[in-house]
């Protein structure tokens, strides 16, 4: 942990603000903006400082032989995409299996620059009926900021327009895609 620490503050230059409460055992982690594969590796320190298991899923053929070992220790679960699969149900299910399990997703679905953001992240924690933490990725600031978490109302327009608000002036990696 002190050598992670030390690399993400004094080497890349980062910190961090806020926290996951652990005793939330359950949850969807909205990272954004996504602008660049950079954000994982962004990620994968911010996991490691918040001394806690952050999930995420991917397509079931990356976990084969040889990177299947790679990905499940970093955090994977391996999602059948096959067409007509209810994917929102399918990770539902995934978190009603677990014990523990906080799943990370970016909302805009992709690095490049979107208006809206997919809708999937909020009908997985509707679905699951866990809470939504947002996390906001500002290299302006070369800082990553954890927000409180939020219970969705059903009132999908007004809870995405909440969420929005707390990545008010983050700017991503690539600022053109914020």
């Amino acid at each position: 942990m002190g050598f992670t620490r030390f690399f993400f503050t004094k080497i890349i230059g980062w910190k961090l603000e806020g926290a996951v409460d652990p005793a939330i055992k359950k949850a969807v982690i909205i990272a954004a903006p996504h602008t660049s594969w950079y954000d994982f590796n962004i990620g994968v320190f911010t996991r490691r400082l918040l001394e806690i298991d952050i999930s995420f899923v991917a397509k079931k053929e990356l976990f084969i032989w040889p990177f299947g070992a790679y990905f499940k220790w970093m955090g994977g679960t391996p999602l059948d995409r096959t067409s007509g699969q209810n994917k929102v149900e399918a990770i539902a299910q995934i978190f009603k299996e677990k014990d523990e399990f906080r799943l990370a997703l970016a909302p805009e679905g992709t690095r490049k620059k979107v208006e809206t953001w997919k809708t999937g992240f909020y009908y997985i924690a509707r679905a699951a009926n866990v809470p939504i933490i947002p996390v906001a990725f500002d290299y302006g600031t070369k800082t990553v900021k954890v927000g409180a978490p939020f219970i969705t109302t059903g009132d999908i327009d007004a809870d995405i327009l909440v969420l929005r608000l707390f990545y008010k002036g983050v700017v991503g990696k690539k600022p053109e895609y914020t």
